[in-house]
């Protein structure tokens, strides 16, 4: 780590040197504004009737709005508030987490914005930390108005199914008090069809399995942000969230075993009713002093449900339910209680300070219940089935942590920028249940952002920071394997710690003249220390088991591409030509089940975005397509005695849009047009993988269909 540290702190270091003598080398070059903005009669042209309308038509905003691209891993930054924010409303981040900024846009009317702003530098005056670019929505200042919008929707799905969707949402100002509540019902149908084949270690056929699962999904939502200004200095905003999804799925299996001598067909059914909502409240409090200075509070709380029975039955006939094999009943709830504050002063003309505080519970409720069919009688909690033993299968953990920070910007000269950060984190983690263990933790987390305007429409941008991710706490205890029909439960890990690295990124963004588009590039190198990756808790040889567990150093690192280019030069100045491509690598250098360095998800080795839109005022039409695609070497998940390998299938979507009879928006969508398949392949092995001994070799190639939806908007 150390050598490591060296290398990274020497690269950002000669990237400052660079930087400091390109800008004295080119003193003569004209003062620049790191922010573009676009006002409301750009857009007018295009009849947007939302926010989302009005970026769509902004180049670069795909890249800004996905934090940049690089792939992260589950554990990253799911738990408490930060600091950093890629939307700001009025140059305020939202009083909320689950209900942030992004979910607003399409709910807040264009009528209602006076300009759009991409702010690329740093400064204290800004609400957050900007740890790329930030989209800033300004609002008009009006005594009344308000607006409703609408959309009416259908989609029809490959199987014939037809789902109807919509939403409402009323916003407006009123005096000093700003306000949107909306409500959504969309549908989350799945109908997925799949086809696994089987061959044993010396290719001989084992079984084949025909499965169609059917995911009956609405997921219905209400939201309600409402902001007042209490003087032109003392500002309050407040934010309700409840969300309802409720995701019936409903599961066949056409199997047939090429064991015995005649080959044996069978058919398996599981019923997996579910429960998931979400609630949120959250608030925040701003005072603006007569020297500039700020002082914030911020409080959320927010609750996640989620519970599923799972139950399997087999039969030698298609029509007869047949025998119940399995049941497992899992049940989950996270919550969060968050609260921020921080004071923001300038120290002098060129330098501005952030001190503050956070403070976060969080709570991981878990349980897991397994039967099976034995000779034994059997318990009604277990579906009528014999209780299988679970170790670590019930438990409750709570965290409580403090982060104290302070963030210094300093505007070393008209076009140069740093902004440094120092948090420290003190945590304790506790769990109950079936396990009782308390652990702390202290991490220091400094960080550094320097950006430096080289002309008006190049910016250079360093970073170096200490990362600590944080954990999942569902990982404590006991869970479904959703991902290995042959094992039902995973093992939990209540002796999981963080994992720390060192990111280091180096970015150049372009601007092109006259707004003819934008082209980003990004070097990214993390070097991590605790990866999480499999353990082997195995009681035996012939009992091999693993979990999730910290496994040593690694390493990802990669280059990121991004452009977002109008065709004004080939005649076409409303088309939009975007491309994303993403080239990385990372390495896992220490894995007990192989004994060899090898790649690790999320990171792909390659991936490919490529977008085209284009603008027809003339016609009040807009229409587009999108092609999506990924290395097809894989993704490699190494088990205790298996290797699991899937290919993320590519997608083409396309849509065509247009303003027509009533000012309405009429707009058509195509999903997955080509119908590409996501294929998966298992080695399974007999005793560990290490030792090299194919038992199983399984694939299986699963497709969704095209979807195709038909929308109706409107504001009034």
């Amino acid at each position: 780590m150390s050598h490591t540290r060296l290398i990274l702190s020497g690269t950002t270091a000669l990237c400052l040197s660079i930087a400091l003598t390109t800008a004295q080398a080119q003193a003569q070059a004209p003062e620049s504004d790191s922010t573009v903005t676009y006002g409301a009669d750009f857009f007018s042209e295009f009849g947007a009737l939302t926010v989302n309308d009005m970026l769509d038509r902004v180049p670069g905003i795909e890249m800004i709005l996905q934090g940049g691209g690089v792939s992260s891993v589950s554990s990253d930054g799911n738990r408490g508030l930060g600091a950093s924010a890629q939307i700001l409303i009025d140059g305020k981040r939202m009083a909320g987490k689950a209900n942030e900024a992004r979910a607003q846009l399409a709910r807040i009317p264009a009528r209602q914005v006076a300009r759009i702003e991409i702010i690329r530098g740093s400064s204290s005056d800004l609400d957050v930390q900007n740890s790329g670019q930030i989209v800033n929505i300004v609002l008009l200042e009006a005594l009344a108005s308000s607006s409703l919008a609408t959309e009416i929707n259908a989609t029809h799905y490959h199987d014939g199914t037809l789902r109807p969707g919509g939403s409402m949402a009323l916003s407006g100002q009123n005096g000093r008090l700003n306000y949107v509540v909306s409500g959504q019902a969309a549908s989350a149908y799945e109908h997925l069809e799949s086809f696994e084949t089987s061959v044993l270690g010396n290719f001989s056929p084992n079984d084949t399995i025909a499965i169609d699962r059917y995911r009956d999904q609405m997921n219905y939502s209400f939201n309600s942000n409402l902001t007042f200004a209490l003087t032109d200095n003392d500002r309050l905003a407040f934010n309700v969230l409840y969300g309802e999804q409720d995701p019936p799925v409903k599961l066949y299996r056409n199997i047939v075993d090429y064991l015995p001598a005649t080959p044996v067909k069978y058919y398996e059914y599981e019923d997996i009713p579910a429960i998931a909502e979400n609630w949120e409240v959250g608030g925040d409090y701003e005072r603006r002093f007569a020297n500039s200075s700020r002082l914030k509070f911020l409080y959320i709380a927010n609750q996640r449900v989620n519970n599923a029975t799972r139950e399997r039955y087999r039969s030698t006939s298609p029509t007869d339910i047949g025998n119940k094999l399995l049941f497992l009943d899992t049940t989950s709830r996270y919550q969060e209680k968050i609260a921020r504050t921080s004071y923001t002063f300038n120290v002098s003309p060129t330098q501005g300070l952030e001190l503050g505080i956070e403070r976060a519970q969080t709570t991981q409720y878990s349980g897991l219940r397994q039967g099976v069919r034995t000779g034994a009688p059997g318990v009604a909690e277990y579906g009528g089935l014999t209780p299988v033993v679970l170790p670590n299968a019930f438990s409750i953990v709570e965290e409580i942590r403090y982060e104290p920070f302070l963030v210094h910007n300093w505007q070393a000269n008209s076009r140069m920028t740093l902004e440094s950060s120092l948090v420290a984190e003190y945590s304790e983690i506790a769990q109950t249940g079936d396990v009782s263990k308390k652990r702390d933790f202290s991490f220091i987390k400094p960080k550094l952002d320097f950006r430096f305007d080289i002309s008006s429409t190049l910016q250079l941008k360093a970073t170096l920071e200490q990362f600590i991710s944080q954990l999942t706490f569902a990982d404590f205890s006991r869970s479904v394997n959703e991902r290995d029909d042959d094992q039902d439960t995973v093992a939990g890990n209540p002796n999981l710690n963080p994992e720390e690295s060192i990111r280091a990124e180096i970015s150049l963004d372009y601007r092109l003249p006259s707004d003819a588009g934008t082209i980003n590039t990004r070097f990214f190198y993390y070097d991590f220390n605790n990866k999480i990756g499999k353990i082997d808790i195995s009681p035996s040889i012939n009992n091999l088991q693993s979990t999730n567990g910290n496994v040593g150093p690694a390493a990802a690192y990669g280059l990121i591409s991004n452009a977002s280019l109008r065709l004004g030069f080939i005649g076409l100045p409303r088309g939009l030509l975007t491309a994303a491509l993403t080239v990385q690598e990372s390495k896992l250098h220490h894995d007990p089940f192989v004994g060899f360095t090898h790649r690790f998800p999320p990171y792909d080795r390659s991936s490919l975005r490529v977008g085209y839109r284009h603008d027809v005022p003339a016609y009040n039409l807009s229409y587009g397509l999108t092609y999506n695609a990924r290395a097809h070497d894989g993704r490699y998940v190494y088990e205790i005695d298996n290797r699991f390998t899937w290919i993320i299938p590519t997608n083409l979507s396309a849509f065509v849009e247009m303003v027509g009879f009533g000012g309405l928006t009429y707009r058509f969508e195509a999903s997955n047009l080509a119908d590409f398949e996501a294929c998966a392949l298992r080695r399974r092995y007999d005793g560990y993988l290490r030792d090299g001994v194919i038992r199983e070799i399984e694939r299986n190639c699963s497709v969704t269909g095209s979807q195709f939806a038909f929308k109706v908007r409107g504001t009034f």
